[in-house]
Order: C-alpha cells, then structure tokens, then sequence
C-alpha cells in the first residue's frame, strides 16, 4: 500500500519537473561575478518553496560570499532530527558551443532534462524540497520526523561561507544525521549509497620573470620565462607512472579495507566501457598495480588544470610573457592531513623554482576525505528504503570526489551522514551537456519520502 505521501508525489510529478527547470534557468554561477545576482536570485526562489510548503524559520542568510538558506520543522517531539543538505550553485556552461541545447534553458530529451545544474545539484536539491512537501502533504501538515535544511550557494567554490557558519551555530543545526544529495548511482538501476569522498587541497602556482611582456626576439635568451619554470616544476611533480613525487607524501595514507576491496570487486563495472564512453581517451592512464575504482576512490591524485597566461588568442605574437600560472590540486586520501600535504607541496615547488622566477602559491580550497560508517539505523533505513523502489540490494561505494561539508558534518557536528544520490556516471556534470534522468528524479523523491517515514515510524 503506497503511502499517501507517495501517491501525492506521483500525482504531481509533471509539476515538480516544470519547477525544477524553473530554477535551472537562473544561472546561479558561484564562480562567476557577473552572476552574482543571479545567484541571490536562487537563493530566494529556493527560500521562497521553503515559506510555500510549510518550512518555518525561513532564513536567506548573507556571508562573506553567497547566501546561504536555512529552513526548519520541529514539531516531532521523540523522532529523530535531520539535516538536509545540498547546493543551488552552478559550475560554469563553458564551452557553450559542445551544447546541444543551450545550459540554461532546461531541454527534455530521452527521459533526460539537459541544463547545467540539472544534477549538480538543482535537481537533487528539487528532490529533497519535494519529497517534504508530498509528507507535508500525505501526513496532514505534519512531518513524520524533524526536518532542518541547511543550503549553500558555493559549494562550486570550495564552502568557505557554509563551513564558518556550521562552528559557530553547532547549536542550531544540531540533528542526529545529515542526508547529503549531491552523489549518483553507481550503475543505472542499482540503489547507491556513497560512504567516502577524497579530500582537496586546490591552489594556483604563480610565477613571474621579467617586470612586463618582453618581445622574444630582443629578450629570448637573457630574460627567464615563467611558462618554462612552470613546466620544469609541474614536470617533477609526478613521474612517468603517475606517482607523486612530494617527499612524505604518500606516508599516511590508509587503505580500504579487504572487506571494502572485495565489494569492489563485484561491482558491475567494465573498464573497457568506462575507458571508451565515460573518458573517451585511447588508454588509462595511473599508478601500475591499482584497479581503476581503487585509483579514483582510494589512491590520492595531482592534476592540472589550467594554465592562464601569456598570448592565447589566435595568430602569432612573440612574447616572453611577465607572468603565467598553473592551477593545481591533489585529492586526497583517509588520514592525508590537507594542511600537511599543502606545507610539503609549497616546500617542495618552492625548492623546485628555477633561478630568476619568484613564486606564490594561492590556495582556493583544502579539505581532507572522509569515509563514514555504515553502522548505524539511518543508514539501515535508507538501505531498506531504496530497496522499496528499486526493488534490488543498495551497494556501498566511494567517490573521487570532494564534498567537504561531510567532513565537517563528521567533525564538526558529531553527525553520520547518509549520501544518497540518483546522478549517473554519464550525467556530465562540470561537462557541457549536463543532464539529469527524469525518472531518477522521481525515484529520488519517492526513496527520500519512504527513508523519513521509516525514521519516523
């Protein structure tokens, strides 16, 4: 017998769609100034559902950066508290032109709704509203547990805002648990939960020569060019293999349990598919003697990602430019202190600058990973939800990537968090042609309204 929650959410299915793709069209980028506006204007849709479905205590909070939202209903005296969490920030669309349609006007094509944002994290985020509006509904305008939401606008942006304000208000946001939307299925059709996310440490290198641009041809061969010193100190980060080459780097990383490592193993993974339709790049590249879920869930990285500088348009122009710089971040593993990853990475590119170059490393975010226990009731209630949708057994996996909120939730707040996310490997997120899949839109809706009233029962 479906629970009146769940008929309600089914009977307006089509409603919560149109507006999810409502919020889709406000282009909330964090990252980008000119947005800025545009990123109030999320915050307030977002409050103003909140005041709609019944949520009191509506807060649009300001911060040193983007607002963030708080939302509570308190009226369960004896049930268990939650904190909800998610973001209604965007990544950047660029490069616009590999959009089939355009990111902010959301397109239904498949049982997908294309948009940026669509999974990342507007629709997960439209997914947790929802599903507390069909319990408001079905239970006569109560909840069948405590329910408070804490939203942030800069998750794309590393959180600064939202991990400043969970110290100082440990009070306010006390719960029993966190569920978190912000992670995807493993596979299509089979219920996830994530249960560990890598860590970050992102900066920016930046290194200068000469005092301006110089021409190449008067200049090239007395004055140094910081491309090169760039190049000569990423090249000698890692080695031809992929292995780090940061003194101590490595020395207090903790490996996944047997127990973990054999999950793994019977997942449904093909790394032959994953190599052609998810990275569509010739061969795989890592450290030897690691599979490729243990390489991107429990062994830490160096990458690049970018290199602003010098002359970039099209044509010529001989130029030894001032200065240039290269974005880099390493993910990190259980037990990798950030703040002494990042002190031996600064040691280490410093010893490595060539002579005539000085350097600075700009840090954006840092944060270290975290993996949570399975052992506990809310995390058997979520299982068993899931179960009741997709009528299959909830595998445990780990992410790459980094949701330092979790952390905080962990160290911070005392609380376990559930991460509960309908994304699939192929949603593009960060990518052009972001999608979400509607039905997991609604499966996610209906998964998150069974996990409460489990809890409330």
């Amino acid at each position: 017998m479906a629970s009146p929650a769940v008929s309600f959410a089914k009977d307006n299915q089509q409603r919560f769609l149109g507006e999810l793709k409502d919020l889709l069209r406000i282009p909330s980028v964090s990252t980008a100034p000119e947005h800025r506006d545009d990123v109030r204007r999320a915050a307030d849709f977002v409050a103003d559902e909140f005041r709609r479905i019944g949520m009191e205590n509506v807060e649009v909070i300001p911060t040193q950066g983007h607002p963030l939202i708080y939302a509570d209903w308190l009226h369960a005296p004896g049930k268990p508290t939650v904190l909800c969490y998610a973001h209604y920030d965007v990544q950047p669309a660029e490069p616009l032109n590999e959009w089939i349609s355009p990111p902010f006007e959301p397109t239904e094509r498949n049982d997908n709704v294309y948009a940026r944002g669509a999974v990342d994290d507007k629709g997960q985020l439209w997914m947790e509203i929802k599903a507390v509006e069909a319990l408001m509904q079905g239970h006569g305008g109560r909840l069948p547990l405590n329910v408070k939401f804490i939203i942030e606008g800069e998750e794309e942006v590393g959180g600064e805002s939202i991990a400043a304000y969970v110290r100082t208000e440990k009070t306010k946001l006390k719960a029993d648990f966190a569920l978190v939307c912000d992670t995807e299925l493993f596979a299509p059709n089979l219920p996830t939960l994530c249960v560990g996310l890598r860590g970050l440490v992102y900066t920016e290198i930046e290194a200068q020569g000469a005092k301006t641009d110089l021409h190449s041809g008067m200049y090239g061969g007395a004055a140094p060019n910081p491309f090169f010193a760039l190049i000569e100190i990423i090249s000698k980060l890692k080695d031809a293999k992929g292995k780090i080459l940061i003194p101590g780097f490595y020395s207090k990383v903790k490996a996944p349990t047997k127990a973990e490592l054999a999950a793994w193993k019977k997942l449904p993974f093909k790394e032959e598919h994953y190599r052609k339709t998810e990275v569509g790049s010739k061969v795989l590249t890592g450290e030897p003697g690691y599979s490729v879920l243990y390489r991107t869930w429990a062994r830490p990285t160096l990458e690049v990602h970018g290199m602003p500088g010098g002359f970039i348009a099209s044509g010529a122009k001989t130029v030894i430019p001032a200065r240039a710089s290269a974005k880099v971040s390493m993910r990190l593993v259980p037990n990798q202190d950030p703040d002494d990853i990042l002190k031996r990475y600064t040691k280490f590119v410093k010893k490595l600058t060539p002579k005539g170059i000085d350097l600075k490393i700009k840090v954006y975010s840092k944060g270290p990973a975290c993996v949570v226990s399975t052992d506990n009731r809310f995390i058997k209630a979520a299982t068993e939800a899931l179960h009741d949708v997709f009528k299959k057994d909830t595998v445990f996996i780990r992410s790459g990537g980094s949701i330092p909120i979790v952390t905080d939730f962990q160290d911070v707040l005392k609380l376990p968090s559930v991460m509960m996310g309908f994304g699939l490997p192929d949603d593009n997120l960060h990518a052009p042609n972001e999608k979400f899949h509607i039905p997991n839109f609604y499966r996610g809706i209906e998964s998150i309204i069974r996990f409460f009233e489990k809890l409330g029962a």
